[in-house]
């Protein structure tokens, strides 16, 4: 052995060593987590005492040990069983002491030993077994593996930082197989259980097939290792890159004199945060972020982040707004100019305006007007806006399922902006506008919040003025704004957000009240829309009575005006073609203009045979008439619905039935026909899904005429929920139904006297030309809308 130092405590008397070790048996040294191999120099400390007394015993009598891997490296003191049965024998080249007390050993493995019989009893372990020749297999199978290897050792020595010249000469060198496995698997960083397994395979194929997997996992970390590095450098050096042209950009500005453009910038805002009268809160917010800008590179991304803010917020309007004269008779005269009709929301705003004027500090009303399409909601707040001499903006929440299109996304987001109430507030540049927020009831909640909720705090006055918008980051005083939603109905409006609403309803419009809209605006507005003037085209109101009658079935004017729209376009061509100066539209020339007439009534049609009632429906676009038919046929008493009824609507034509069968004799109707038909009860227009309950009266008339065989007055509709009882209950909608009872041309309708508190909504129109029967119970809904039997016509049907 070559450089060996033994340490004093080596020379210890003879009386304190051990007895000499057999002869034919090895010392052995258990290590917890390194594993030799044969030829490879590798320093091994040793601190546990019988590794210290083995290492001292071997350096003593020049022996060989056998360095071998524990199975658990938590083990303190390794005994048989507790270490691997292939180890490697060993020569100590030197021995060391350090001045802390540690023993290190610098070691080179000679052969591979196997280990059949561990000896106890001694100050350490001895060992008997058999060394492990190397194999000299060679052929291509080998020799394909060794290229392999030596070539995955190379690149993975490429890979490795500092690797030393010296270790790649000796890859390079290396020509035995197996000496090339092991020396890879020494070098390898991999797990000691994994090198074990390399120790302990002596064929040369298996063992080049281990190390080769080793080398290719390892290399695929490093691979990925060195990506990871290089795209971090890149990322360093293009950070620097940019710093670099920065300041040397910073340096020409300087230069040419064209870094003013920044503090101009900086001047500018602190000038206009001063000017705007914030309050104290958002004028500090202002500031700081103008201290964040002014430290911020103008060529950074940030840059314009913080100056998009700012700008922001010294656009909106903070002061309070000045308090403005107002002048009811002018209010009134605006409202009367722009509008027909109408008169309970004129009296709303008027009423508010007189509360303004005289407590000029109240909070500002939030209405919802409700109505079907085309009856005039969105234009009626620009009007409300003239009126109160304010300016106006419009938001459209049709389809909004973005809880930050009304609170606006957070400044974290690229691209983030307010939410649309900040952004209508700083487009009109006002904080006492009239904001419209139009179809309120058409919002749905998504995955990114439900928008309806964050409206609760918008048209709140307990709580919009302190209104936070994500991006602004700041409260926002709203208390000022006149809030005003339009919706077509209100089921789909959430019932916390209708409470916070003042509702007003809008009927539709009643033929004369459309023909007076048409002569005021929709024909006049036509005319300019299609380059006409007055002096070239004059229509008639017989004409634009036959236009409301035939050719528009609707609650609104938006037909009426397309309808006007085209006949004025007809007259268009013949003037511009030269055909004409001068053309008046009379009621005959709207047929040869428009074409055939789309509607007609067809109540007296429905109603000149028994069976038939016409009953009156609320739509979300206005009223409408619809008809109840029934019919009997040979059967066994069975009642059959068709015509796409709800299940309400069901249970109110059985309910019918049960009521005539109950009241037979009072109405004449003959028990035993009941027995031996069946009844057959339809609503026409099928594809359209019919419900509700208020139209138990129609069709306890309609089954009453037909088994009475008296026809229905054909100028009657009528509209009621019935009870087993015979009472006649209350429904909705009865503005509505009774508008479209007019519009259809009937003469009387009944309803339910418990009703007659809707009678002040019914226009005045509508009022003065039907006749109103109130009902009680049915009967008195048979005697008025039943005509009497006829002798000879009526005992026929009455025995059909």
């Amino acid at each position: 052995m070559t450089e060996t130092t033994v340490p004093p405590e080596a020379a210890a008397p003879a009386e304190q060593a051990a007895a000499e070790p057999p002869a034919d048996a090895l010392i052995v040294i258990p290590v917890r987590n390194l594993v030799m191999f044969p030829e490879i120099v590798t320093p091994v400390m040793v601190g546990r005492p019988r590794s210290v007394a083995a290492a001292q015993q071997a350096v003593r009598d020049e022996r060989q040990v056998v360095v071998v891997l524990q199975r658990d490296p938590e083990i303190a003191d390794p005994g048989p069983g507790d270490v691997h049965d292939v180890g490697v024998v060993t020569n100590i080249l030197r021995y060391v002491t350090s001045p802390d007390g540690g023993h290190h050993l610098v070691c080179q493995g000679v052969e591979r030993f196997r280990i059949t019989e561990l000896i106890e009893g001694g100050p350490y372990l001895m060992a008997r077994g058999e060394r492990l020749t190397e194999p000299a297999d060679t052929g291509p199978q080998v020799e394909a593996r060794v290229l392999n290897v030596r070539q995955q050792a190379l690149e993975v020595l490429d890979l490795v930082p500092q690797a030393p010249d010296e270790l790649r000469a000796a890859v390079q060198a290396i020509a035995s197989p197996g000496a090339l496995a092991d020396m890879a698997a020494a070098y390898l960083d991999v797990k000691p259980a994994e090198k074990q397994q390399v120790l302990e395979t002596l064929g040369l194929v298996e063992r080049l097939d281990k190390v080769s997997a080793l080398l290719a996992d390892r290399l695929q970390v490093l691979r990925l290792s060195a990506e990871i590095g290089r795209q971090t450098q890149a990322a360093f050096s293009q950070r620097q890159r940019e710093a670099v042209l920065r300041e040397q950009l910073a340096a020409i500005q300087r230069e040419l004199g064209e870094d003013e453009g920044a503090s101009q910038d900086v001047a500018e805002i602190t000038a206009a945060i001063e000017r705007l009268q914030m309050p104290e809160e958002i004028a500090d917010q202002a500031r700081k972020e103008l201290r964040r800008l002014q430290r911020t590179p103008e060529a950074s991304s940030e840059y314009g982040m913080i100056r998009t803010y700012l700008d922001w917020l010294i656009e909106l309007p903070w002061a309070a707004p000045e308090p403005k004269e107002i002048d009811i008779a002018e209010a009134r005269r605006i409202l009367d100019a722009d509008h027909y009709g109408l008169e309970k929301i004129k009296s709303r705003i008027i009423e508010f305006l007189a509360v303004r004027k005289l407590a000029p500090q109240g909070k500002a009303p939030i209405l919802c007007f409700v109505g079907p399409p085309g009856v005039g909601k969105t234009s009626l707040g620009q009007s409300i806006a003239k009126a109160m001499g304010r300016k106006f903006a419009r938001i459209s929440l049709g389809g909004v399922h973005d809880e930050a299109e009304i609170r606006g996304h957070r400044r974290t987001y690229v691209g983030a902006l307010p939410g649309n109430v900040i952004q209508a507030i700083r487009k009109v540049g006002a904080r006492d506008c009239v904001l419209m927020l139009d179809e309120i009831d058409k919002m749905g909640a998504g995955v990114h919040g439900d928008p309806s909720a964050a409206m609760l705090e918008v048209l709140d006055p307990e709580q919009n003025s302190t209104f936070r918008d994500n991006y602004l980051g700041v409260p926002f005083d709203l208390s000022q704004v006149v809030f005003i939603a339009t919706a077509n109905m209100l089921d789909t409006i959430p019932g916390p957000l209708r409470d916070r609403m003042e509702v007003i309803s809008l009927a539709g419009y009643t033929a004369g009240e459309k023909l007076e809209i048409a002569k005021r605006y929709l024909v006049r507005r036509q005319l300019e829309a299609n380059g006409l003037t007055p002096g070239e085209v004059e229509v008639d109101e017989d004409a634009l009575d036959e236009i409301i009658e035939a050719y528009t079935r609707e609650a609104g004017v938006r037909n009426l005006e397309r309808e006007i729209g085209r006949a004025l376009r007809h007259v268009a061509v013949r003037i511009a073609e030269g055909k004409a100066e001068h053309v008046r539209i009379r009621r005959q020339d709207i047929a040869e203009i428009l074409g055939p007439p789309r509607f007609e009534s067809e109540v007296a049609m429905r109603t000149s045979v028994p069976g038939v009632a016409t009953g009156l429906a609320w739509t979300p676009v206005g009223g409408d008439i619809l008809f109840i038919e029934a019919a009997k046929s040979p059967g066994a008493g069975r009642l059959i619905l068709t015509g796409q009824l709800g299940e309400v609507m069901k249970e109110s034509a059985q309910a019918a039935l049960t009521l005539v069968k109950s009241e037979g004799v009072k109405l004449g109707v003959d028990p035993a026909q009941l027995r031996r038909c069946d009844i057959h009860v339809h609503v026409p227009a099928g594809a359209t899904p019919k419900d509700g309950p208020s139209a138990g009266v129609a069709m306890f008339i309609a089954l009453t005429s037909l088994l009475t065989g008296r026809t229905v007055r054909s100028d009657t509709a009528m509209t009621g929920e019935i009870s087993l009882r015979g009472l006649v209950l209350p429904v909705g909608g009865i503005k509505e139904k009774v508008v479209a009872a007019a519009a259809a041309g009937l003469k009387r309708v009944m309803l339910p006297a418990r009703n007659r508190r809707d009678y002040e909504d019914i226009p005045r129109e509508a009022r003065e030309a039907l006749e109103f029967i109130w009902l009680e119970r049915v009967s008195d809904a048979a005697e008025a809308a039943l005509e009497p039997l006829h002798a000879e016509g009526g005992a026929g049907e009455a025995g059909s």
